[in-house]
């Protein structure tokens, strides 16, 4: 106990945290020709604030998280995301970063008028990127 009072005591002093880098997780390999890709909107297009997306998928099946059949994984869709998750690192759930766990292939998404960019990306069945990524491209929306 008394260890960590002086690390955190050393860190306040010196106005910095050094945070190990989390250690990569298993990665699994995404079978050759393997292609996610966004239905709809297309890209360009002007929608609504509350708008339908719909996910695609080639060479490969949607499994829930958590199910582990090989060549399947679960959709996770970017929103207004510059840099692609990190290898080996489970994808964040945030409102940037969302979900499709239960092995969903559309969603309805309400954004803030104005310009926004779509991308999916596959995950294994515990949210890790495949190697290599499975990713869409990025499609442009234009909210009214």
């Amino acid at each position: 106990m008394k260890r960590l009072l002086l690390v955190v005591a050393l860190a306040t002093a010196t106005g910095s945290i050094f945070a190990a880098e989390a250690p990569a997780l298993p990665v699994t390999k995404a079978p050759a020709g393997a292609e996610v890709y966004i239905i709809s909107p297309q890209d360009g297009a002007t929608v609504p604030q509350s708008f339908t997306v719909r996910f695609g998928l080639k060479g490969m099946g949607v499994a829930p998280a958590g199910d582990a059949h090989e060549k399947t994984g679960h959709h996770h869709l970017l929103v207004d995301v510059k840099d692609l998750p990190p290898a080996g690192q489970p994808i964040l759930k945030d409102e940037q970063h969302l979900h499709f766990g239960g092995g969903q292939t559309e969603t309805t998404l309400k954004l803030s008028p104005g310009t926004h960019t779509l991308q999916l990306e596959l995950g294994d069945t515990n949210h890790i990127p495949f190697d290599p990524p499975v990713v869409s491209k990025v499609v442009t929306v234009h909210v009214k």
